[in-house]
């Protein structure tokens, strides 16, 4: 240490070496986990996936950060719970999460910054997020064996959201505006399947119907004859799913009218 305070006593030798006590830390990370998740990636290759279904617009000349690069910092870093874009100004040089990503943590250059990551965020069409869904059900199919039957349950989550953000609506059980993201989790395995993010209100029959129509098909495209059941909640019982599902050889358990209406 440069400006090093001496303190005010000496520490007992140990084996005849002096012994030198400095609170400079140099590098570090309290986040250490982040190895951890950087062997799971490994394994799973879920950013990977992401990462080839993101389509790149960039100058090649000019690009510092691989869109692997910046799908994982985002990824990671929401994962040790750094939710804010703004975090990444900070944590681009995170000597863990620099490794995590594939950095060498003193000598590799800094991650992306606030300003890249936002648009990067922003950068994808509605045509990439389709992509990107597909490939998070893809993900889903080759991780996981089919069974004799497999349930998929279907079902949304309010989240409040504050501001002018796009796609808000006014949720009169919740009193707020927000977002009902709907989910589709694997019953067999508590896996996740899909995540769509949508407005605070209550599905209809038609979008229902849509979602299932493509989740189902974009399944069997690797599971070939898988015996595919959806369940839900009665807001998800619309005549147009349950008939699109009797005209598919679909099944499903929904509750419709107090009554449990299921087939197969």
């Amino acid at each position: 240490m440069s400006n090093a305070t001496p303190l005010p006593f000496d520490l007992p030798a140990v084996a005849r070496k002096k012994l030198t006590i400095d609170f400079d830390g140099g590098n570090q990370s309290s986040d250490a986990g982040l190895l951890l998740l950087r062997g799971a990636e490994k394994k799973i290759g879920v950013c990977a996936r992401l990462a080839d279904a993101m389509r790149d617009r960039r100058d090649p000349t000019r690009v510092r950060h691989a869109m692997f690069e910046l799908v994982s910092a985002r990824v990671l870093a929401i994962a040790c719970g750094y939710k804010d874009g703004n975090d990444l100004d900070w944590l681009r040089n995170d000597p863990a999460l620099k490794m995590a990503v594939g950095r060498c943590p003193e000598t590799g250059a800094p991650l992306a910054s606030q300003s890249t990551i936002s648009r990067f965020e922003n950068a994808p069409t509605k045509t990439d997020a389709a992509r990107i869904a597909k490939a998070l059900v893809d993900q889903f199919s080759a991780h996981v064996t089919p069974a004799y039957r497999d349930i998929f349950d279907i079902d949304d989550t309010f989240n409040a959201a504050h501001g002018g953000q796009q796609m808000i609506f006014w949720n009169a059980h919740y009193d707020e505006r927000g977002f009902a993201s709907m989910h589709v989790y694997h019953a067999g395995t508590g896996l996740p399947v899909a995540t769509i993010l949508r407005p605070a209100k209550t599905p209809n029959g038609r979008e229902v119907r849509t979602v299932i129509k493509h989740l189902t098909k974009r399944i069997l495209k690797t599971w070939k004859r898988a015996n595919i059941v959806w369940r839900g909640d009665s807001h998800y019982g619309r005549a147009e799913a349950m008939d699109w599902c009797d005209q598919n050889g679909v099944g499903y358990i929904w509750p419709a009218d107090g009554r449990i209406r299921q087939r197969r």
